[in-house]
């Protein structure tokens, strides 16, 4: 869905329709997805020999380093989980090593080839999904036999093609994906942490 589709003079009017595209966009995510996603996380943050590697460009990046502070940070308060967590796209000196000795478009592929092992987890987040340092990261990770999961906006592009798993949001807004990946990283994180405080059996329960 496109937003904005005109001028806007009125605040409340765009306010009313920025959130009725918010909505769309979260109403367009596959709940049968994110299912698979939950448990292929849920079971890698268990094994602290899985490295789970997020990375991400500029918005996307600060959400990489999100998703990491808050995955580690509150799972690790259940005192059963310790996800082995990094973000790709933390460290300054290395990405701009990288860039500039080699190029941009492998600041992500060439940290996965240094300490990336089978069995790990990559997580892309990119709203178009066809930036190059982005595609080329999963592809790398691929031939490692490590498992890839992107989230996308947009039209997915390439990383929702080849990423083993993929989260969409149905928007063409840079905003409004980016808002609903950081809400998906909240869910999944708050959701494996309610499921495993109640040691309850999970009810995957949508319609």
């Amino acid at each position: 869905m496109k937003f904005p589709i005109k001028k806007y003079v009125d605040l409340g009017e765009f306010k009313d329709d920025y959130y009725k595209s918010l909505k769309n966009g979260f109403d367009s995510i596959k709940n049968k997805d994110l299912i698979k996603v939950i448990r292929v996380l849920e079971k890698a943050y268990k094994n602290k020999k899985r490295k789970i590697m997020v990375c991400g460009n500029g918005g996307s990046a600060a959400l990489a380093n999100h998703f990491v502070c808050d995955h580690q940070k509150i799972l690790y308060e259940t005192k059963k989980i310790r996800p082995n967590m990094i973000s790709l796209s933390a460290n300054s000196a290395l990405i701009t090593a990288i860039s500039n000795d080699n190029a941009y478009e492998n600041v992500y592929s060439d940290q996965i080839l240094q300490i990336g092992k089978k069995d790990d987890i990559l997580i892309t987040i990119s709203s178009s999904g066809s930036s190059k340092n982005i595609v080329k990261a999963i592809q790398t990770a691929k031939k490692l036999k490590i498992y890839c999961i992107s989230l996308t906006g947009f039209q997915g592009g390439l990383s929702k093609k080849i990423a083993n798993m993929n989260l969409h949001i149905a928007s063409q807004n840079y905003g409004i994906i980016e808002s609903l990946h950081h809400t998906l990283m909240n869910i999944i994180s708050q959701f494996i942490k309610n499921k495993t405080i109640s040691n309850k059996k999970t009810k995957y329960s949508f319609y």
